[in-house]
């Protein structure tokens, strides 16, 4: 047998410089590598803090277009007033102080206040005007042509028991308004005078069930303010 073993290749044996600079290029390699790792963060946070945030505005509604404004009323002048007289109205609380003067207001024409014409016309008007309307004020006795009067029947205030024992009268002063219905307002009842309380109640406990005949100017019923005397008086 042989005891020579032949080679089929010859191996090469490396130089000394090339192992030096496959060590040198690893190297370099894997410091390169190292950095890269390191400053990919950094950079990935710089990045995140460049970017800016852009808010998007909604689409606005249009500006709403000018609506076509109304067409201004008819201006009609005021009717003209008929020849006549004012008509003043009764305070259902009188006053117990004298009112401020305004010398600003305009004077007032007592030509528009002698009762003769139509009721709310004006001493220069003209015929065939139109009367004002009647405010729901109640007027004065001297301003109706018909004043107010108890209808016949109507009950009576009732006389006080501990006074007609007594033997005492009386008599009472009383103020309120008849509406247009000939029914008393007890809410503007008043007392002027008494001669005891006891009278006075007995007056405004009837007036709600006492009936009257309304007021009345140019055929038409008004409310006027009554100063009617109540006598309590005992039979002999």
């Amino acid at each position: 047998m042989l005891n020579n073993l032949l080679e089929s290749k010859p191996q090469k044996q490396k130089s000394t410089g090339g192992t030096i600079a496959s060590v040198v290029l690893h190297t370099v390699m894997i410091i390169f590598g190292a950095y890269a790792t390191l400053n990919a963060g950094k950079i990935k946070e710089k990045l995140e803090q460049k970017i800016d945030f852009m808010e998007v505005k909604k689409d606005e509604p249009p500006p709403p277009k000018d609506e076509p404004k109304p067409p201004p009323p008819d201006v009609t002048a005021a009717p003209p007033p008929p020849k006549g007289f004012q008509v003043l109205t009764a305070p259902v609380n009188i006053p117990d102080v004298l009112p401020e003067i305004d010398l600003t207001k305009k004077m007032t024409n007592e030509a528009d206040f002698t009762g003769k014409g139509v009721a709310g016309g004006r001493e220069k008007g003209v015929a065939g005007g139109v009367a004002q309307a009647y405010s729901d004020q109640p007027l004065f006795e001297f301003q109706v042509e018909k004043p107010v009067m108890q209808a016949p029947g109507s009950s009576q205030p009732r006389y006080p028991d501990i006074l007609k024992s007594a033997g005492v009268e009386g008599e009472v002063l009383a103020q309120f308004v008849v509406d247009t219905l000939g029914r008393a307002e007890v809410n503007t009842y008043k007392v002027l005078k008494t001669s005891h309380e006891l009278f006075a109640s007995a007056v405004r406990n009837a007036l709600p069930n006492m009936k009257f005949l309304p007021a009345e100017v140019g055929g038409r019923k008004v409310k006027q303010l009554v100063q009617q005397p109540f006598v309590f008086a005992i039979s002999k």
